[in-house]
C-alpha cells in the first residue's frame, strides 16, 4: 500500500484531537517523506471493556492506518499484572495473571470495531518483558533518576499526602519504554497522563541504538458524570454497549460536552463540527438536543454501523422522547414480590437500601406510574421502569 503524503491529511492527523506532539516538525517531515512508519499504542487489560475514552488514541491509530502506515496494537498482558498509576491518586493494585486473561479475552475484537485488524500488528508484551533479567532492568533503570519520577504531578500529590508509593510503580515506565524497543516504534500514542512513560520510550530506544520515537498525546475525556471517563467509576460508554444503550448514554451527557466528543470521538469533518458549534451558541434557533442526537448517531455508527445506529435512534425517540414501552424488554420472575426485592433481583439496585433510595428519589415507575411506597407489590405482567431507559417485565 502506498503511503499517502497529502499535506492536508497530514495536517489533520497532527492537529485533530492532539494535545502535544514531540517532535512535531520531525514527525511532519517523516510523514511527508513517504516512509512507512510503525505507530504504536498499548493498552493494559485492567477491565474487560474498552470505552470511548480509549477510542481517542485508537481512532488516531486508524488515521495513521488509513494513510498507509503500519499500526501496532499492544495488549499489555504483562504490564497489566504490574499496574500503571500514571493517572491515579493512589497505588493501583496488581492484577493476577488469570484476571488479565479474562479481561483481555475480547480486546482484539473490540479494537477491530475501529481498526482494520487484518492490517494491524497485534502484540502481547509478555512476549519480551517476561524474558528480561535483573541486569537488563537495572541498566534501563540507570537511565532515569528518582527525582525525575517524583517530579510527576500525581506522584507529588501522593508524596504530599504521605500515601504509599511502591518501588513496583517505578518500574512501569521502563516496561512501557521497552515495548517501543521491542516493536521498533517510530511513533507512540497515548493520553496526557502517559507523557512520562512515552518520553521514557525515547530514552530507552536511544540506549538500544534506535532512533527515538516521536510521541502524540491526547486529552483525557470526561465521562457521563463530568469526571474523567473510567471503568472503575462506571461513567463510561463501552464499545460493547448495545446500540440503544450507547445512543441513550450519549444523549444523557451534558450539552457542554457535545463539541469535545464530536472532535475526539468521531471522524465527522472539522468544518461540520464548526457548524455545530455555531448552532449550539444560537439557542433561539437550534436545540442542542438535536445536535446531540447527531453525535449519538455518529458514535453508535462507529461501533455498530448505520442500520443499528438508526435503531438506537428510533428506540430513543420512542422510549425516551415519546415515553413508549420498548419491544422485547427483559422478563424476570418477580411477580408477587415486594418492589424493593424486585429491584434487587432485577439488578436495578445493588442492595435493598439502594432500592429504597431510588424509590425515594422518584426514579422508579410501575406501569408508567411513579412509585412512592416501598411496600408496593409487583404483580404478574407489571412493567418496572428505572430512570428513562431501563425496563423489566414481571412474570
Amino acid at each position: 500500500m502506498l503511503i499517502n503524503t497529502d499535506p492536508k491529511k497530514i495536517d489533520n492527523l497532527l492537529t485533530r484531537g492532539v494535545f502535544e506532539a514531540i517532535d512535531l516538525d520531525h514527525l511532519r517531515k517523516k510523514l511527508s517523506s513517504g516512509k512507512k512508519l510503525r505507530i504504536k499504542l498499548g493498552i493494559d487489560p485492567t477491565s474487560s471493556n474498552l470505552h470511548v475514552g480509549r477510542s481517542i488514541p485508537i481512532l488516531k491509530l486508524r488515521d495513521f492506518q488509513e494513510l498507509g502506515h503500519q499500526v501496532v496494537f499492544i495488549v499489555g498482558d504483562f504490564t497489566g499484572t504490574i499496574g500503571d498509576t500514571s493517572d491515579k491518586k493512589s497505588e493501583r493494585p496488581a492484577l493476577s495473571d488469570d484476571q488479565v486473561k479474562i479481561n483481555m479475552k475480547t480486546y482484539v475484537e473490540q479494537v477491530g470495531k475501529i481498526l482494520d485488524i487484518d492490517k494491524t500488528e497485534v502484540r502481547y508484551n509478555s512476549e519480551w518483558l517476561s524474558k528480561l533479567n535483573y541486569k537488563e532492568v537495572c541498566r534501563q533503570a540507570d537511565l532515569f533518576s528518582l527525582a525525575e519520577f517524583i517530579a510527576r504531578k500525581n506522584i507529588k500529590q501522593r508524596l504530599k499526602a504521605e500515601s504509599r508509593i511502591s518501588l513496583r510503580e517505578l518500574m512501569y515506565p521502563l516496561m512501557q519504554g521497552y515495548d517501543s524497543v521491542a516493536v521498533k516504534a517510530d511513533v507512540e500514542l497515548g493520553g496526557t497522563d502517559q507523557r512520562f512513560n512515552l518520553l521514557a520510550g525515547r530514552e530507552i530506544q536511544s540506549y538500544y541504538k534506535q532512533d527515538p520515537q516521536d510521541i502524540m498525546t491526547n486529552l483525557l475525556i470526561d465521562g457521563l458524570d463530568g469526571r474523567k471517563m473510567s471503568s472503575s467509576w462506571g461513567n463510561v460508554i463501552n464499545f460493547l454497549d448495545t446500540p440503544k444503550d450507547m445512543f441513550g448514554k450519549v444523549m444523557s451527557m451534558a450539552d457542554q460536552m457535545i463539541i469535545l466528543y464530536f472532535e475526539h470521538c468521531t471522524r465527522i469533518s472539522i468544518d461540520k463540527i464548526k457548524e455545530y458549534k455555531s448552532q449550539i451558541k444560537d439557542i433561539e434557533k437550534y436545540n442542542p438536543r438535536d445536535i446531540k442526537m447527531e453525535l449519538a448517531y455518529e458514535i453508535t455508527k462507529i461501533y455498530w454501523g448505520d442500520k443499528k445506529a438508526e435503531k438506537g435512534k428510533q428506540n430513543f425517540i420512542s422510549v425516551i422522547q415519546n415515553k413508549e414501552i420498548p419491544e422485547n424488554i427483559s422478563e424476570k420472575k418477580i411477580s408477587t414480590m415486594n418492589i424493593v426485592d424486585a429491584l434487587v433481583k432485577s439488578k436495578f439496585a445493588k442492595s435493598k437500601s439502594d432500592a429504597r433510595r431510588l424509590i425515594r428519589q422518584g426514579g422508579i415507575s410501575l406501569n408508567s406510574k411513579k412509585i412512592t411506597s416501598i411496600d408496593e407489590i409487583v404483580q404478574k405482567g407489571n412493567i418496572i421502569k428505572k430512570g428513562k431507559r431501563f425496563f423489566v417485565k414481571a412474570i
